[in-house]
């Protein structure tokens, strides 16, 4: 018995990949299987279905020809056209020929968390006249914000985006929280648990380099510095190497128990003490600006 793969199937019964029987027949295809799912997205009372066709380095007419028969197929009431902000003039040139065939509403710029700045954002809005409405800054969905063309020419001339920062810090800010956490510092409670909560509402904010990038003056000085977004696992190791006692109560930590910890974490005794010494210099910093003692020093410090 033979068994031929479906590949040779289609070349037998439709035609080789590249001849226009083929190419069809494909798009016809894909057009069918997206109004299915369309149809079964309406069954189950969505109301919003994204298509998202196969991205190509360069245009080709193959390409081409599959996407206009998607387009004609479902009558889209929105098609964005996604572009790599760090492919500069050929971005521009891809715009121009997809527009032209599909006649786009508008524009997803990815990959403002790399060395550019979005320069391209310019040329395409220039040459389509297309909106662009969507920016990328990362690979997850938080990663992707609304385009504020102000804030681009601010990061274009290397200023910063100070606003797109504290929106960000905002979306993270728990009122509720905010109290407990306000109520434990004036007590000197504030203890590991609530650190490594620090922790985790910073890392929900994004890519720990765009974020700093949007301070005015960084994003210059750290364009060739390579920040890992990993720089906290060694610190939630050795939090989480505590028992829960220990990270309630940071008083109880002693030379065996750092010991202990170190061991758990995989990290050394010295980043444990550090991270120890740190912590205790930020407890106490809390609890200064917390009890008001900042605004007393400060007459005493202009006498």
């Amino acid at each position: 018995m033979k068994f031929y793969t479906e590949e040779e199937i289609l070349d037998k019964h439709i035609g080789k990949k590249g001849s226009p029987k083929r190419d069809q027949f494909e798009a016809d295809l894909n057009s069918f299987l997206i109004g299915e799912a369309i149809k079964q997205a309406r069954q189950d009372g969505q109301d919003m279905v994204i298509v998202d066709t196969a991205g190509r380095l360069a245009v080709d007419e193959e390409m081409m020809r599959e996407i206009k028969a998607i387009k004609d197929a479902i009558n889209p009431n929105e098609i964005l056209f996604v572009v790599d902000s760090m492919t500069g003039q050929d971005a521009v040139n891809t715009a121009k020929e997809f527009n032209d065939r599909l006649d786009f509403t508008g524009v997803v710029l990815t990959k403002l968390d790399g060395d550019t700045r979005g320069g391209a954002a310019l040329s395409i809005r220039t040459v389509v006249n297309k909106p662009i409405k969507f920016v990328g800054t990362g690979e997850k969905m938080d990663a992707l914000d609304v385009f504020h063309p102000a804030r681009m020419a601010d990061r274009i001339l290397g200023m910063g985006d100070i606003v797109s920062l504290v929106e960000r810090a905002q979306e993270q800010y728990d009122e509720e929280e905010a109290k407990r956490l306000q109520k434990k510092i004036a007590k000197n409670q504030f203890d590991f648990n609530d650190f490594i909560s620090q922790i985790q509402q910073i890392k929900k904010m994004g890519n720990l380099k765009d974020l700093a990038s949007m301070i005015p003056g960084v994003g210059k000085a750290i364009k060739d510095i390579d920040i890992d977004d990993n720089a906290f696992k060694s610190v939630e190791a050795i939090i989480y190497s505590m028992t829960p006692k220990e990270r309630s109560n940071p008083e109880l930590l002693n030379g065996s128990r750092r010991q202990r910890i170190a061991k758990g974490s995989g990290t050394s005794i010295q980043e444990v003490n550090r991270l120890i010494k740190q912590f205790d210099q930020t407890r106490k910093m809390m609890k200064m600006v917390a009890g008001g003692k900042m605004g007393k020093m400060m007459p005493r410090m202009k006498r």
